[in-house]
């Protein structure tokens, strides 16, 4: 290197990278911190940052111990990576060349840590900088772990390697996209399928990762690859390490998408290794093994290849659903607890649902047995990475406990869900093998036997149901008698699957039926709701919830002692079980709507509800279920809804608020962190829904009255950066415009070039297409509703919105309900502004009636085809090729029986003479 490090600067920072991660001293720490933050503004930072993380041994005068400068050197490497995450543009040539030789060197290194941490670096200066910015990388890993000199170190193979991995999982369609008439991954896979014959087994799992990455996907170098790539993949299926066989049973999973054909010759090995190797002592092997199951019994063509082998596969299945005993030592012997708060890691994440308008393998530490004396330094250095690749948290925290079986994918579950799908795709005779299985298990006397069988009864529910039916009027009430089981793990799963078998009892039409086994079946779901077992809690929550989806409006002579139910829950709860409970509301008010208004049910639950909100602070996770289930109950209660929404709205507003300010503070300054999004989402969908349930003059005050600005924050939202608030943002704007429009009008010239702009298809990016489309989607919904409402106004925005939804509906990779919400708004321009669009018919009538053909009649396109006619009529010269098409869709619309005044209008238009005239005589007809 040309550059050189000052010694006294090397020893400094050398200094508070070790004090930083001190547990001891806390005031060292401190300062060490603060002087780190100040040091990250030298030009030269990132170079003595590669140059600690890329030396093996303590440089001369700083007389730091082995273990010491192996934390150092953690530190810095970390460091570095954030680095090159966040400022990458900002960091010198100099730099970033001291860089692209440090992370070989740390490729190669002794220690399996530093490796890892070279591989992040490697990637993510690859995903700042593209791969073109560093090409020489790629050649210089594959020489390291081909090792064709013979002379490259087992270190060095593996890291290199394991670099190349991670670079594939982040960079997977650079690779495979086209440069200078070269696809990088025609050279590399090759190159990866010969490495799976290393003697290294982590060279062989490595490369066995790598080209997972790719198996999924149908790649012109994997379509050339497949052939070698399986003969490999079957001479590693013995391979004596486990990791390899996970990973090789991982490609046969993702293969099954890719290339069925070419596994279907050998399914019947295939059938024979994935149950060897799913009764693996294993589990991470077995539950790989078990996806296999899952993976072909989805594939629409591949699973009926599983035939002849189901009475091999299912009591596999079945005897890899019993609880372990590993597994029940970690479940602790669960008993009362209702009363015991629950801890915050306890309570799973949750994400707001978002507002569609329509349908549209890590090493372990080498350093570990040192670090003792280092306090919580391993924990430092992980809570100092705020990106922490897979495994890197597991090399670092060794002491981390196990998950508790029930709160991870295990193979238990995957054979439960593996069963399900069989049950689907053969239906009876599943059931008929699984028989004597539940005959001899559901009164077993050992609970671990007795819950795996109520387990697998669950599991058959759906697929097969026609064959269980003549069972259920004996197996109902036993598992009704399970819910009082002395095993809290018995109780919790009867409840699940009696949520199964919900759709069943509530659809009995015999009153006689529905006393025998609805109404006990409801009740004792209800009593587990208050079970003294918090997870028998959780699962009587969410059977209820899904009993509620099952039996819909037959729930209405129930809604009295359901509500009581709620409430008494809402005193008993904790934090955890208070988010399903919540969900059981608002499936409630959407199934039952207007009837929640009643005086005797709404004035039991909105109490309750209200006393929540008043509990939770703004910045509480509990906000965004009790938003999302104050949205449902709102549209249920409608304008009974009117005590309490003014507090509600405001409150929405202000958190609004509050989220925008704190992006704005952590946009200018790194130091702050990111608010969480869903608190825009819940928010916003909550304003949604009280413009809808409200009458309009109160809707309209409440906007009125908002402070800040309404349709200010409104269109900060619209632009926000994530996918998921622009999404919402635009639903609360098409509902604007259908129930506040004039508060909205004034600002409609600021807002309607964001909501063009977000139109334009150019603007999507690859990584993001999916939510981008759903974001797409509301956006059109909306700029129809506003074309309703601006009428003649809207002309400035026409030409533009024209081009956007035409372009829309013309891109055949556009999802179909996007098309339809971009051709609606396109024919409501029609209804003010038909002689703009006239001249432009041409390009548009065929994607219009196509897309327009299959949505269902509705005021929607009642109105959007209308204002398409109007268009026809100003030039009928322009649907030559279109006029079969045109009139087939008038002729079906004249056999609809128009009632609404728009339908009206629409019958009148389509029967037009002049119109009709015109059509004829352009046509000769």
């Amino acid at each position: 290197m040309d550059w050189q490090p000052n010694p006294e600067s090397l020893r400094t920072l050398a200094g508070c990278l070790k004090n930083s991660l001190s547990g001891f001293d806390k005031t060292a720490q401190k300062q060490a911190e603060i002087l780190l933050s100040q040091a990250k503004a030298s030009p030269d930072f990132n170079n003595y940052l590669a140059y600690i993380f890329s030396s093996a041994n303590s440089p001369a005068g700083l007389a730091l111990a082995a273990n010491d400068w192996h934390l150092v050197r953690s530190a810095a490497a970390i460091m570095l990576k954030n680095s090159v995450k966040s400022n990458y543009k900002q960091i010198p040539e100099g730099s970033i060349a001291l860089i692209k030789l440090a992370v070989p060197m740390g490729v190669q290194d002794a220690n399996s840590q530093i490796r890892n941490y070279a591989g992040n670096i490697a990637t993510e200066m690859i995903r700042r900088g593209g791969l073109y910015s560093w090409p020489e990388l790629l050649q210089e890993l594959l020489k390291l772990f081909s090792n064709e000199t013979g002379q490259v170190s087992n270190e060095a193979q593996e890291g290199a390697m394991a670099a190349m991995a991670k670079i594939c999982e982040d960079n997977t369609k650079l690779l495979e996209r086209e440069h200078n008439g070269q696809r990088p991954l025609n050279i590399l896979l090759p190159k990866f399928i010969q490495a799976t014959k290393s003697p290294l087994p982590k060279v062989r799992i490595h490369a066995l990762t790598a080209i997972n990455v790719f198996t999924p996907r149908k790649s012109q170098a994997m379509l050339n690859s497949i052939d070698d790539l399986l003969q490999h993949l079957f001479y590693l299926a013995e391979d004596p390490v486990t990791d390899v066989r996970r990973q090789v049973c991982r490609a046969f999973v993702r293969l099954v998408e890719t290339r069925p054909d070419k596994l279907l010759p050998h399914i019947n090995g295939l059938v024979e290794y994935i149950i060897s190797q799913q009764k693996s002592d294993d589990e991470d092997l077995a539950c790989e093994a078990a996806e296999f199951w899952l993976s072909v019994g989805e594939h629409d063509d591949l699973y009926q290849s599983l035939d002849p082998y189901i009475q091999k596969i299912i009591p596999v299945l079945l005897e890899c659903m019993v609880y372990s005993p590993e597994d029940i030592a970690m479940l602790g012997g669960e008993s009362d607890d209702e009363d015991e708060e629950d801890r915050e890691e306890d309570i799973k994440p949750q994400f707001a649902k978002k507002n569609l308008k329509r349908g549209a393998n890590t090493e372990p530490s080498e350093a570990s047995a040192e670090a003792n004396q280092n306090g919580n330094a391993f924990q430092k250095l992980a809570s100092m990475d705020d990106d922490l690749e897979e495994g890197e948290v597991d090399e670092l925290d060794e002491e981390g406990g196990d998950e508790n079986p029930d709160e991870k994918w295990t193979l238990r579950k995957c054979s439960a869900a593996a069963l399900d799908v069989f049950a689907t795709d053969f239906g009876g005779p599943v059931f008929t093998s699984i028989l004597p299985y539940l005959q001899t298990n559901l009164k077993h006397q050992d609970w671990p036997h007795r819950e795996a069988a109520v387990l697998a009864l669950g599991a058959v529910a759906e697929g097969c149901m026609d064959v269980v039916i003549p069972h259920l009027p004996e197996l109902i009430p036993y598992l009704i008698s399970l819910l009082d089981d002395p095993e809290p793990v018995v109780r919790t799963i009867t409840c699940w699957t009696l949520g199964r078998y919900s759709a069943w009892a509530a659809n009995l039409h015999d009153p006689a039926q529905t006393q025998a086994y609805f109404v006990p079946m409801m009740d004792g779901i209800l009593r587990k709701m208050i079970d003294k077992n918090k997870k028998v809690q959780e699962a009587g929550a969410s059977a209820m919830a899904n009993l509620e989806e099952k039996a819909g409006k037959h729930l209405e002579p129930f809604c009295v002692p359901i509500i009581q139910q709620y409430v008494l829950c809402f005193s008993k709860y904790k934090d955890k079980n208070r988010w399903v409970l919540y969900d059981c509301v608002q499936t409630l008010a959407e199934h039952i709507g207007p009837v929640l208004a009643r005086p005797s049910l709404c004035n039991q639950l909105m109490p309750a509800l209200i006393d929540r909100w008043q509990k939770v602070p703004d910045q509480s996770r509990e906000m965004f279920p009790l938003l999302e289930c104050l949205s449902y109950v709102a549209i249920a209660l409608g304008d009974a809804f009117t005590p309490y929404a003014e507090p509600i709205f405001g409150r929405c507003v202000n958190i609004i608020h509050q989220n925008l300010e704190q992006t704005h503070a952590a946009n200018n300054n790194p130091a702050f962190d990111q608010p969480d999004k869903d608190f825009l989402v819940t928010s916003l969908d909550l304003l949604s829904a009280i413009i809808q349930a409200l009458d309009n003059d109160k809707a309209v005050k409440l906007v009125q009255n908002s402070q800040p600005a309404f349709f200010e924050l409104l269109s900060f939202c619209m632009e926000d950066p994530a996918d998921e608030v622009q999404q919402s943002a635009y639903a609360l704007l098409g509902d604007c415009s259908k129930f506040v429009f004039d508060q909205l009008k004034p600002f409609l010239p600021s807002i309607m070039p964001i909501l063009l702009k977000r139109l334009d298809l150019d603007n999507i990016l690859d990584e993001e297409i999916d939510g981008s489309f759903s974001v797409v989607n509301n956006a059109c919904w909306s700029a129809g509703e506003i074309a309703m409402q601006y009428k003649k106004d809207m002309a400035p925005f026409v030409p533009e919105l024209l081009q956007r939804c035409v372009q829309i509906i013309s891109n055949p990779g556009v999802p179909y309900g996007v098309n339809e919400n971009a051709a609606i708004a396109l024919g409501r321009l029609g209804l003010e502004h038909y002689e703009l669009l006239a001249p432009h018919l041409a390009k548009f009538s065929e994607e219009f009636l196509r897309a327009v053909e299959e949505i269902e009649p509705s005021e929607e396109k009642a109105t959007a085809f209308k204002g398409f006619s109007m268009v026809v009529a100003q030039n009928p010269q322009a649907m030559e090729k279109d006029m079969l098409r045109f009139f087939t869709a008038i002729a079906r619309y004249q056999d609809l029986k128009l009632q609404s005044q728009i339908k009206q209008e629409l019958h009148e238009v389509l029967q037009n003479p002049q119109d009709q005239q015109a059509l004829k005589a352009t046509y000769g007809i």
